[in-house]
């Protein structure tokens, strides 16, 4: 006879099968894929950046605070409640305690007792509390890690990049927030590896896109208000140990294309892409240290200063940063916000959703050298070029575009799809700016993913932007915990089927010597 949990086992089985391929296999069965120059997708985009957004690891200081038993009461000090209670009760320690009656005493083992359970109840509910965090942290880092060992499996890009909040909070101790780096590197994003010093403090230097294969295994960190703090309480401490663990704040790097690829012999330029990587959380003011923000903007000015001419369809900027550029209330989930710290505390910047309007319009006319002089070179059209932005945990894609002309123009944010319902693109100055939803399991595990490839018909760089979602953590959770329990009742319905067979060999064996003896 079958066991009696073999059913339950094979259907468990067969469920398991199935969710933990649709676990494994999620981009393939989504369809994602990174967009190709091709119709067909029959060809890949030379440039394929992996984005990720805001993974916000926590650590012990996210875990509740446990209580420790006391002797006493539970309410105050333990060695004073074991006195008291020992008085008490029996008359132990003090020369008037025969005069305490039993009815009092009575009374007090009921106080003792109301204590003592109050206290084991804390110290349970704080114990099972903290481990349940403990799980949650260490389930949240390996979903994390599932998404990105995932994707780079499936689809294969040739370079990966977090954009900001690495960690959950600025601050953390020196010693947590080497522990959350380890975490990083050693659970979350295992395999892959900070860039380089070497290549990041080398400025303006270029090399050929796809012969650094390389790039496949670094991965790209933004700094972020949770990794080093806003403008009015980010310290050159708090920037160092960030930079000594996930990479310099502010840096580039220039790609170009293979020579073969571009048709040399028609005598242009070789089509050249630029990858900047900006600390923005110290661009608008006031700051708790300048110096910092000195360092930031002489950054930009060599950028800028470096730059092809305005104009240049050659060449082409992916500027990767943290904090949105700015948009009005009702463009993204998160409208125009800024808080600042007292003045006792130096009055900085205490948090914002978006950069401010001039350091936003810094950005796009300084990088992207669009204005609104009609006369300008390169027609108000600007360098070629795209932005990506983490911080907005919902994600959101929009155009900036440039009304008006002269002392009259504005920067206007609008949303992609009611960008193309009210005007053509072909209308106006415009850059895209992709804010990259939250990779967290609140938020869907998303992965962006863009494609730049260089369009020989139009000469110039075309990018092109898709998602990818694996779903909340708990399916993660729930199909870990289906394999466990099958794997159980796998080896329980084993066990039984061999112990039924040889239970009934022995049955057999048995019935044959007695029937030999008859």
């Amino acid at each position: 006879m079958p066991p009696p949990l073999l059913p339950l086992t094979l259907t468990l089985l067969t469920l398991a099968n199935l969710l933990t391929s649709y676990l494994y296999l999620y981009p393939t069965l989504h369809a994602c894929t990174f967009p190709s120059p091709s119709p067909t997708r029959a060809v890949a985009a030379p440039f394929r950046l992996l984005t990720l957004g805001d993974p916000q690891l926590e650590g012990d200081s996210a875990l509740p605070i446990t209580h420790t038993l006391k002797d006493g009461d539970g309410d105050g000090d333990a060695d004073g409640g074991r006195d008291k209670w020992r008085v008490l009760l029996w008359g132990i320690g003090d020369e008037d305690a025969a005069a305490v009656g039993w009815e009092e005493r009575v009374h007090a083992l009921g106080r003792c007792l109301s204590g003592a359970i109050r206290s084991v109840s804390r110290d349970v509910l704080g114990a099972v509390g903290y481990w349940r965090k403990r799980l949650d942290l260490w389930g949240n880092d390996y979903y994390l890690a599932h998404i990105y060992r995932t994707m780079r499996w499936r689809l294969r890009p040739t370079h990966v990049v977090v954009l900001g909040d690495l960690i959950g909070s600025q601050w953390v101790s020196d010693a947590e927030f080497e522990l959350r780096g380890e975490r990083f590197w050693n659970r979350v994003f295992a395999g892959g590896r900070r860039v380089e010093d070497k290549i990041s403090a080398e400025r303006g230097a270029m090399e050929v896109l796809g012969w650094d294969e390389e790039w496949r295994d670094r991965v790209v960190n933004v700094l972020g208000n949770h990794d080093a703090g806003y403008a009015g309480d980010m310290t050159k401490g708090k920037v160092e140990r960030f930079e000594r663990m996930f990479g310099r704040a502010n840096w580039e790097r220039r790609f170009r294309l293979e020579v073969p690829m571009v048709r040399e012999e028609e005598g242009r330029p070789v089509p050249e892409l630029r990858l900047v990587v900006l600390n923005s959380l110290n661009l608008d003011a006031p700051v708790l240290e300048p110096g910092l923000q000195e360092e930031t903007y002489g950054f930009i000015n060599e950028v800028i200063a470096t730059a092809s001419p305005v104009g240049d369809e050659t060449s082409a900027t992916i500027l990767l940063t943290h904090l949105p550029l700015y948009k009005d209330d009702g463009v993204c989930t998160d409208g125009p916000k800024f808080e600042y710290y007292d003045d006792v505390y130096g009055g900085g910047i205490r948090e914002q959703n978006h950069l401010s309007y001039d350091a936003s319009k810094n950005i796009l006319e300084g990088y992207f050298g669009m204005n609104g002089k009609i006369d300008a070179t390169g027609q108000r059209y600007g360098r070629n070029g795209i932005i990506l932005t983490g911080h907005d945990h919902e994600g959101c894609d929009v155009t900036h575009t440039l009304d008006g002309t002269g002392d009259n123009s504005r920067w206007i944010a609008e949303n992609r799809t009611r960008y193309a319902e009210t005007r053509r693109m072909e209308e106006s100055s415009r850059i895209r700016e992709i804010t990259v939803r939250s990779m967290m399991g609140d938020f869907g595990g998303n992965a962006g993913l863009l494609s730049a490839w260089w369009d020989f018909e139009k000469r110039t760089w075309r990018f092109e932007y898709a998602t990818c979602n694996l779903g909340k953590q708990h399916f993660w959770w729930a199909v870990h915990v289906l394999d466990v329990v099958t794997v159980v009742l796998l080896i329980y319905t084993g066990w039984s089927l061999v112990r039924e067979a040889n239970s009934g060999g022995s049955a057999v064996v048995i019935a044959a010597r007695e029937k030999k003896s008859q």
